[in-house]
């Protein structure tokens, strides 16, 4: 069964009815956002049942659209956390993904600065590669991105959305990067991305990561995982109440092909590949519990079909 990523927007009132309809159908809810007295819904569902759901909220309000980035983790890549040399759109990138349903981080580079200096190092590479794409948000100088960029991108195997001040065209004129796609515009500039022409060039990443993670799914149809990302989310929200007590906005992170889960790896790692999904089929039959770079956290990444034969 392929689930769809959609995004269910409407108030509270007779909301645990939309949320029973959804689990009712198979579908998982990634996450919830409360604004005031609305209420935001991140679902992944079968893609059969979204008219479904539409009819059932409409005569309560609600708003349902698909929303490919939901279920996703993307690294937003700069240079520098310092103040000279970071660029002021990667702020505005990452908020503007997570408003589009993904769940973004921000990573500075210790030393991504300088043309003949910069350079990535192997926890900043395996930090990258733990996300489902990055977005490299360089400078204003096409001379500047041909120079760093193939330092920066040395052993990072997720696709890269780049972007930077210079048009496509004076970047290809001088190097053509192996990248999945690249935004030009959105380089060093001293200010918000408030007006018209700044919103745009970020409904440009949008689109362009919105491509790559449809081509994504595309190539995970042919060989599907295991089980759905979504429905280990679900299992240890039931199994391990200790979730419940993590003050990060999102405790659980899905992707495409796993999770990173925030808690201690050493205490909780065993305990996940122990969880029953099907009979006597556990987590660890189906997916690596790995240990994340990120902090202790726990990162699970789910077989697919081939290699485990096992669909539950």
């Amino acid at each position: 069964m392929i689930l769809v990523p959609v995004t269910y927007k409407g108030g509270v009132y007779r909301l645990d009815e939309v949320v029973d309809y959804i689990e009712d159908l198979g579908g998982y809810i990634v996450q919830r956002h409360n604004i005031a007295n609305e209420v935001v819904l991140q679902v992944l569902m079968p893609q059969d049942d979204i008219e479904g759901l539409k009819e059932f909220s409409r005569p309560l309000a609600g708003e349902v659209q698909t929303s490919p980035l939901v279920g996703t983790e993307i690294a937003v890549v700069i240079p520098s956390l310092e103040i000279h040399h970071l660029p002021h759109s990667a702020c505005d990138v990452a908020e503007y993904l997570r408003s589009h349903g993904s769940k973004s981080n921000i990573l500075g580079m210790a030393r991504g600065f300088g043309k003949r200096i910069s350079q990535i190092n192997d926890e900043e590479r395996d930090l990258i590669n733990e996300h489902d794409l990055a977005i490299y948000v360089l400078g204003n100088f096409a001379s500047c991105i041909e120079k760093k960029f193939p330092k920066l991108r040395r052993g990072v195997t997720v696709p890269i959305i780049l972007t930077g001040g210079a048009s496509r065209e004076q970047l290809e004129k001088q190097t053509d990067p192996p990248v999945e796609g690249y935004v030009g515009g959105l380089g060093r500039f001293m200010h918000r991305t408030q007006t018209e022409a700044d919103i745009h060039r970020l409904d440009l990443v949008i689109e362009e990561v919105e491509r790559v993670i449809s081509e994504k799914r595309k190539e995970l149809s042919h060989d599907p995982l295991s089980v759905s990302p979504a429905r280990i989310q679900d299992m240890i929200k039931q199994e391990i109440p200790e979730i419940e007590d993590v003050y990060s906005p999102s405790p659980i992170a899905v992707q495409l092909t796993g999770l990173r889960v925030k808690l201690a790896y050493e205490e909780y790692a065993q305990r996940i590949r122990d969880l029953v999904i099907e009979g006597d089929i556990t987590v660890g039959d189906v997916a690596d519990v790995l240990p994340s770079r990120m902090r202790n956290y726990i990162l699970i990444r789910i077989r697919p079909l081939s290699e485990t034969n096992i669909v539950v």
